[in-house]
């Protein structure tokens, strides 16, 4: 594991962040996190944009520039075949209050392991629902706690991913993916008028399947479903075996296994 803060290498696991950082008084920061393969980050230049997209959402100043010589330095120092990268961008040194300091925002680059996910996953649905009016909805923001009290839900019901609704009932995303349906031989994805993040691998599939209907559909639709999958920018693609406790009838099904072909296909023609 490689860790650098604020053009400083230092060691993994030394104090870094100011106990008024506002990344860690009240969650104010944006990431992303993707594989690197042979020491290139996968489709780099998609994850910087969005990225950029959420900082600009969320009022956050970001010098890409400045982000990809951090990311160098860091894979110059740290470049095994396979990691995981994580870019993260706070507000900066703040008043322990809610509004955002004039300081300049702290940028983190880090590297740790990257696992192999199984080519399975079980997931639970979970009583809560995404806001698809937030102010943040779309964003990839540091404010996980919800993703992390959904999660626990669905490992205490031997899950591996939870899913949740939007506030109409429909289905929105995983904690950390996207979701894919498929029923009579058609492939869903919920939009992004759900209120789901548009996951880079996710908008890689509807590009180059060519045939993936972007259109709400009810959360109950999953349970319902021939075959179902998630995506996601370290497990690729994942086809889905159960939903809370009730098993799909094909796990790949013909649609997820033509997914998981495609994108292992193309990965290799994109831009980094």
């Amino acid at each position: 594991m490689t860790l650098w803060v604020d053009g400083v290498l230092v060691e993994p696991g030394t104090p870094v962040l100011r106990a008024d950082d506002h990344g860690v008084t009240v969650g104010d920061g944006v990431f992303e996190a993707m594989k690197v393969i042979d020491g290139q980050p996968f489709a780099l230049t998609r994850h910087l944009r969005r990225l950029q997209r959420s900082a600009g959402g969320v009022g956050i100043d970001l010098d890409l520039d400045r982000v990809r010589a951090a990311i160098d330095e860091v894979l110059a120092t740290d470049n095994p075949p396979r990691t995981r990268l994580r870019v993260t961008l706070t507000g900066g040194p703040s008043a322990y209050v809610t509004t955002r300091g004039d300081a300049t925002p702290t940028l983190i680059v880090s590297t740790s392991p990257l696992s192999d996910w199984p080519p399975v996953a079980d997931v639970a649905t979970v009583p809560w629902t995404r806001n698809e009016h937030s102010a943040i909805a779309g964003l990839k923001t540091t404010s996980y706690l919800e993703n992390v009290v959904a999660l626990r839900y669905a490992h205490e019901r031997d899950a591996s991913e939870a899913i949740l609704a939007n506030t109409a009932g429909d289905l929105c995303e995983g904690t950390g993916s996207n979701v894919f349906v498929g029923i009579g031989g058609e492939l869903f994805t919920p939009p992004a008028e759900s209120g789901c993040l548009l996951g880079i691998t996710r908008d890689l599939l509807v590009e180059w399947l060519g045939d993936v209907n972007e259109r709400a559909v009810p959360l109950a639709a999953l349970a319902d479903a021939d075959e179902a999958f998630l995506a996601s920018s370290t497990r690729d693609v994942q086809a889905i075996r159960m939903v809370d406790g009730r098993m799909l009838p094909a796990a790949p099904g013909p649609l997820t296994q033509r997914a998981i072909e495609v994108f292992a296909t193309r990965s290799a023609e994109v831009d980094p």
